[in-house]
């Protein structure tokens, strides 16, 4: 199914990092000639009325900077829509902080792909992915604000995660229209063990995509110790990869918490472009 209709959460400080997310996140719906809408939300709690003298500079510049940071959000927003030439709609609203996430990932039900700009090891962005990838049953696309000044919108060469995970495959079935348009399309395994079954789940996948015109690769990478998440971070920036493909939380998320886990990882610091599924 081609990725019409793309949703943005507009949320946070604007600050620069972000505001060029935002950039990068319209230029990508635009390039997949999607419709995309963004949403800004912020804290509706009640906030006693300060004192703000007319001539006194540093109030004012209080009460602008208070008043102002979802705006920013939004002017940003539909700036890069307007040069990006893209049908765009904007919202905003106030609810009370702890409902934001999953009000927005509500939002997120009447879209096809959701773009989230990611601040590394963030945990106001971690939670916001979690209750995405677990409240809104729709992929999402990270956008690694670390990285965001070498990110394209545009994704030639991708890489699927692959771990013969339900996950996995419905990230491959979630990101179709990006393998399709992708230039070259690895596949690989994270493993030290290259058994006959691991070798046989990525050639059975190279076959799969096949038959949606995809030539695929496929590759075992051995972790030598290293966490999953960083072997991937790793391959990511030897190989100029655009974005990666993966499945979210293959272990409960409890476990995942307490033990530590790719998805985590990933989510604290995309290395790139990374669409998520669960």
């Amino acid at each position: 199914m081609p990725i019409k209709d793309v949703f943005l959460p507009l949320v946070g400080e604007p600050r620069a990092p972000t505001l060029a997310a935002i950039e990068n996140c319209v230029a990508v719906a635009a390039n997949l000639g999607a419709r995309i809408t963004g949403l800004a939300l912020e804290d509706d709690a009640f906030v006693r009325p300060k004192v703000v003298f007319p001539d006194d500079p540093e109030s004012a510049e209080l009460k602008g900077r208070e008043a102002g940071d979802m705006q920013q959000l939004l002017n940003a927003f539909t700036n890069a829509a307007s040069r990006a030439g893209i049908r765009a709609q904007s919202r905003s609203g106030r609810v009370p902080a702890d409902q934001i996430a999953s009000t927005l990932a509500e939002h997120a039900r009447f879209s096809d792909l959701t773009l989230i700009p990611v601040k590394p090891h963030d945990s106001r962005t971690e939670n916001l992915v979690e209750t995405f990838l677990f409240q809104s049953g729709r992929p999402l696309l990270l956008c690694p604000e670390q990285h965001v000044a070498a990110l394209r919108p545009d994704f030639e060469n991708v890489v699927i995660a692959w771990d013969h995970s339900a996950r996995a495959a419905r990230a491959v079935g979630d990101a179709m229209p990006i393998l399709q348009a992708a230039a070259v399309v690895r596949v690989i395994t994270v493993t030290d063990d290259k058994d006959e079954a691991i070798m046989q789940s990525g050639n059975s996948l190279v076959h799969h995509l096949r038959e949606h015109g995809i030539y695929a690769s496929f590759e075992t990478v051995k972790g030598s110790g290293s966490s999953i998440g960083k072997v991937l971070g790793s391959w990511a920036h030897s190989l100029a990869v655009d974005a990666i493909v993966m499945g979210a939380y293959h272990h409960s998320r409890l476990n995942e918490t307490v033990w530590g886990g790719v998805t985590k990882t990933v989510i604290g610091q995309p290395p790139c472009w990374v669409m998520m599924s669960h």
